[in-house]
């Protein structure tokens, strides 16, 4: 089993929700953490969507994030774990209002 360590970024996040990462067939990953970072001089709210299944689950719904600051939804000691095709995704209240860093570890 090979363990590989990635970032996934995405730029200018807004109103629709944009997938960061989508966990492929025969890989567990390990969302070690994740940051969102607003872009704009306004307050904006961040959700984060995990969809497993089909689904969609809010990990974070309507977080505020003052403007030149950012939200940690995961690092530290929480983690996330995903397995076969479940996605990622953010979206804010703002258009192109938001930059995301996503640091991972696949296991193959």
């Amino acid at each position: 089993m090979a363990n590989t360590f990635k970032n996934q970024v995405k730029a200018a996040v807004g109103t629709s929700p944009q997938t960061i990462y989508t966990t492929a067939v025969g890989v567990s990953t390990t969302i070690i953490g994740m940051t969102i970072a607003n872009l704009l001089n306004t307050t904006i709210t961040a959700n984060v969507i995990l969809n497993s299944g089909g689904t969609d689950y809010y990990m974070v719904k309507m977080a505020p994030i003052d403007p030149g600051n950012s939200l940690i939804t995961i690092g530290g000691e929480q983690k996330l774990v995903m397995t076969a095709n479940d996605v990622l995704k953010v979206s804010t209240s703002n258009a192109s209002s938001a930059d995301v860093i996503l640091s991972l570890l696949e296991l193959t």
